[in-house]
């Protein structure tokens, strides 16, 4: 079909429809996961992501806005992991390959995160790669659930499952599946899962076809080549706004989950005209307990912040152009196999912290205090009455940052996604466990001249007979900074009932293993955001507000 608009004119009207078009396509492939997965982590919470990427290197080209952010910078290696397998093995990817693994050293994120990663091909000629990653629900290991605080190597926390073909040229192989069918301990879920993201990529197909047909590939590939450009433009631009100078910062996670001392991460931000310097260097070196990340985790964990603090840059890989990430080969921030990793999570989460509050000191009109820092992956298994087993893993929320125009949102999400904190009601729905309370938590956002958003309190009671609890958290030792003179929020605090006996975690936010019966309780008390500004800039008619609603005590 003849392009309805000639290539030496590629007008900012037809730009912004095609950019429209290709986010759908994204969009419309999360969609059909969503509301097809098996497991609530990606159903409910929606822990996935999808997007179009570059046919040569594996750059983000398009990513979808229901799922993951952090997952735009991190499944750019995963198609690159793929690329790289076809040039090691001497092969050329065919029309109807699927690849599927969950390597984190490849890939980035942990062993949770399974990517199916197929080549779309137009005229006999690779267009692009289409890719969609989901939270699978159990993927073996020590740990139901996978989130295992006590690991020393990948092979405790899952299954690692390196680039292979499932499909070959349209052709299922099927003996993968019952590989994989074999090593999780909810082998149903499993296969509805991944059927889910093989029919979001089959509608990728379908829609990729469509634009193709009416615009033309020759059309669609400029527009594309000109959204990254725009976004580099972008984010030239913001940058050369900015001060030049450098400012260095330093958080911290609470443990390793095997030693209980704490670990470094130390970042200097310099900027230097239109080009941006984010260099970890004196950050502390690997460790022996599963909060280390692989290297493309870091870099998308800053990518995931850069575009916090720059929203109206577009979402492609551009974002990245005028920026360098150094990460010393040797720290916790950029390790590779067999180191464990499975508590991705918490660290990216404090690298996107202190990319905030470096960059409060460039930009105070752009800055955000620090959100509450941990995503309190908790894990319950057992079986129920009728002998089935069960894996209740879900994640939580906490107050985000207060930021230059208001106070912090209360009991959100974590700022490394979109994704939703499962309501009770389906966790009571799907699991054996009773939700005794589920509340905003008072006094636990950071004062400030905007206040910290309060995070939460979740409380379940167990209906089954007894089950095994893990919790993988952090931010129970150090808090939730502030910026520009902002106090921190509240400490995150985790207890349980053993015959009625209260119980802490000897890690302060890390458990294996603790045993519940009947009527024993969990409760979450989650940290608060971050305060902006000087609290004695707060104006007394927020402070009798903040009273009023319960959000802060009287005797404050």
């Amino acid at each position: 079909m003849t392009p309805v608009a000639p290539l030496d004119d590629l007008d900012p009207v037809t730009l912004a429809v095609l950019q429209g078009r290709l986010e759908q396509i994204a969009d419309e492939m999360d969609a059909t996961l969503f509301r097809s997965a098996f497991n609530p982590i990606i159903a409910e919470a929606h822990d996935a992501s999808h997007g179009l990427y570059d046919a040569r290197t594996g750059d983000t080209l398009v990513q979808g806005k229901s799922g993951l952010p952090v997952f735009v910078g991190a499944m750019a290696f995963a198609v690159r992991a793929v690329i790289d397998t076809h040039q090691r093995d001497g092969t050329t990817p065919q029309p109807g390959d699927v690849h599927i693994f969950n390597d984190p050293y490849d890939g980035g994120t942990h062993l949770s995160d399974f990517k199916l990663v197929r080549p779309y091909f137009r005229d006999g000629a690779l267009f692009c790669w289409l890719a969609s990653v989901g939270h699978w629900h159990d993927v073996g290991g020590a740990v139901p659930g996978n989130y295992n605080p006590a690991a020393t190597e990948c092979f405790q926390e899952g299954m690692v499952i390196p680039p292979v073909r499932l499909i070959a040229a349209g052709v299922l192989n099927g003996d993968i599946i019952r590989i994989l069918q074999a090593n999780s301990r909810l082998p149903g879920s499993l296969y509805g899962d991944l059927n889910g993201q093989l029919n979001a990529l089959d509608l990728g197909v379908r829609r990729l076809d469509d634009l193709l047909d009416h615009y033309g590939p020759a059309l669609v590939r400029r527009a594309m080549d000109r959204l990254r450009l725009r976004a580099a433009t972008l984010m030239r631009d913001s940058i050369e706004a900015l001060p030049d100078g450098t400012e260095h910062v330093a958080d911290y996670l609470d443990n390793d989950g095997i030693q209980d001392q704490p670990l470094t991460i130390r970042l200097a931000v310099t900027v230097a005209g239109d080009r941006l310097t984010l260099d970890f260097t004196g950050t502390d070196a690997a460790c022996l307990g599963p909060v280390n990340i692989a290297r493309s985790t870091a870099i998308a964990a800053c990518y995931v912040a850069l575009k916090h603090l720059f929203p109206d840059v577009p979402a492609n890989a551009g974002v990245l152009d005028p920026v360098e990430i150094l990460i010393p080969e040797t720290s916790f921030l950029s390790v590779r196999a067999p180191k464990p990793v499975g508590g991705y999570t918490e660290t990216i989460l404090r690298v996107i912290d202190a990319v905030f509050v470096a960059m409060a000191r460039f930009a105070p009109e752009r800055a955000t205090a620090c959100a509450y820092g941990t995503i309190n992956a908790l894990s319950l298994a057992g079986h129920r009455a009728d002998g089935s087993r069960f894996v209740m893993f879900s994640f939580f929320g906490g107050g985000h940052g207060g930021h230059p125009k208001g106070d912090g949102l209360n009991h959100g999400n974590a700022p490394i996604s979109m994704a939703t904190i499962p309501p009770l009601e389906i966790l009571e729905a799907a699991y054996p466990v009773m939700a005794t309370e589920w509340a905003l938590r008072p006094d636990s956002g950071g004062d400030g001249r905007h206040r910290g958003g309060l995070g939460a309190i979740y409380e379940f009671e167990l209906l089954a007979e007894r089950a095994d609890l893990f919790l993988f958290g952090e931010r129970a030792r150090h808090a939730p900074p502030g910026v520009l003179g902002g106090q921190p929020g509240a400490l995150n605090r985790f207890t349980w009932t053993d015959a009625g006996v209260v119980k802490t975690p000897p890690m302060a936010s890390k458990l294996v293993g603790a045993s519940l019966n009947r009527g024993d309780r969990v409760r979450l008390e989650t940290p608060g955001g971050g305060g902006f500004g000087p609290p004695d800039q707060r104006e007394p008619s927020a402070r009798a507000e903040d009273q009023r609603l319960g959000y802060v005590s009287h005797a404050q």
